[in-house]
This record gives structure tokens, C-alpha cells and sequence, in this order.
């Protein structure tokens, strides 16, 4: 878990400049995306507050995620017509929040086409020249590729009930940064009022 939180931190931190740099112009960030609930009818959206675990609000690496999680998820509340309440007791809906990345090492021989490779990697001898170019350790060859997710969940402030619920999810070659993952609550939040609970591809254009 301490592993896993400090892969997120370094992708919304220590990332957010690659994000920066390697995009010079607009880009798309696509989602597969699913909403859930029953939003009531001709209810508008009205002021929300982001709702925090008490383990996230005692600082710390939890209290630090939260907070750019909020940060990334703002946006996309007030485009879906949402306004920021100053406190809890004053909004209409409370706000919970969650967000995942999750790195996965890939390699050659997981493709079930492995054999596609014409044998040019020996994984017993490091270094040495063979029949097809030098030979590779295994750990030269795997993929690192990481799982993003987020979710949104909106609750009534005065009764407790859910009201509705999303989910985005995509995976990419770095952990990603706070544009990245604000284009995915975005996304995420894209069906609001309606709900499509069956998984559906949403695409987000990304202003550097």
C-alpha cells in the first residue's frame, strides 16, 4: 500500500512537468466511463462539499492525495453545473472521491503471440552476442504500464441517500498528472444528470 501510494504521489507530482512538456499542444485523454443512480428529476445540481474520511484529514501522504484529488475533480463538478458550497452544513450534496494508479510490469513472453519474437532473447546469459544481436536480461524487457481510475460518488447533504455515482478508467505508459487526471473526472462526470452504468468510451481534450 505505501508502495502503491507513492507511485500516485509521483505521478501527480513529480510528473506533472513531463506531462507538460510532452504534450506542446492540445490532446486527447479517452476514458471508459460508467455512471450509476437515479439523480432526481428536475432537481438542479445546487453547491457541493468534498466529504473526507477522518484518515484524510489528519495530513499526511492520505490528506495530501485527497487534496489533489479535489483539486483535479473541481473542474469537471462546476462544468456539470455544480457550485462549491464554503462548508458541509450550506451544500446541497457532499462529494467523496476516489482515485487509483496502479503500475503493472508487462513483458514479451506475456503476448500470447510471444514466438512473434523470432527467439532473439535468451533469458538465461546477460551481454554475450547471439544469433539475432546482443542477448537481454528479462528485467530489460518488461513494459511498465499503469492503471488510472477515479470515481465520484454525490450524496444528498440533508438525508445521507446516494444519488449518483461514476467511474472512469484508462491506462497509459506514465502514472499521469493532474490534467490527466482531471480530464478523467471529467469524463467521468459527463453523463450527468443521465446514467449509462454499461462501459462507454468518453474522450477529453487536454489544454496544456
Amino acid at each position: 500500500m505505501k508502495t502503491q501510494r507513492r507511485i500516485v504521489l509521483a505521478g501527480l507530482a513529480g510528473l506533472a512537468v513531463l506531462g507538460l512538456t510532452a504534450c506542446s499542444g492540445p490532446y486527447m485523454v479517452s476514458s471508459e466511463v460508467a455512471s450509476f443512480g437515479a439523480w432526481p428529476e428536475g432537481r438542479k445540481p445546487g453547491s457541493f462539499f468534498f466529504e473526507r474520511l477522518p484518515s484524510q484529514q489528519a495530513g499526511g501522504e492520505r490528506a495530501e492525495l485527497q487534496t489533489q484529488a479535489e483539486d483535479s475533480a473541481r473542474a469537471a463538478l462546476l462544468k456539470a453545473g455544480f457550485s462549491e458550497s464554503k462548508d458541509a452544513k450550506s451544500a446541497d450534496v457532499l462529494v467523496s472521491l476516489g482515485q487509483r494508479i496502479r503500475a503493472q510490469d508487462y513483458a514479451p513472453w506475456d503476448d500470447p503471440l510471444w514466438w512473434r519474437w523470432h527467439g532473439n532473447y535468451n533469458y538465461w546469459r546477460y551481454g554475450a552476442p547471439g544469433r539475432y544481436g546482443y542477448l537481454y536480461h528479462p528485467s530489460d524487457l518488461m513494459d511498465r504500464r499503469y492503471e488510472r481510475s477515479v470515481a465520484v460518488l454525490l450524496r444528498d447533504r440533508a438525508s445521507s441517500e446516494p444519488l449518483y455515482e461514476a467511474r472512469a478508467s484508462n491506462e497509459g505508459s506514465v502514472p499521469g498528472n493532474s490534467a490527466l487526471l482531471g480530464a478523467m473526472f471529467q469524463a467521468a462526470m459527463s453523463d450527468f444528470p443521465k446514467v449509462r452504468p454499461e462501459p462507454h468510451r468518453v474522450s477529453v481534450q487536454v489544454m496544456p
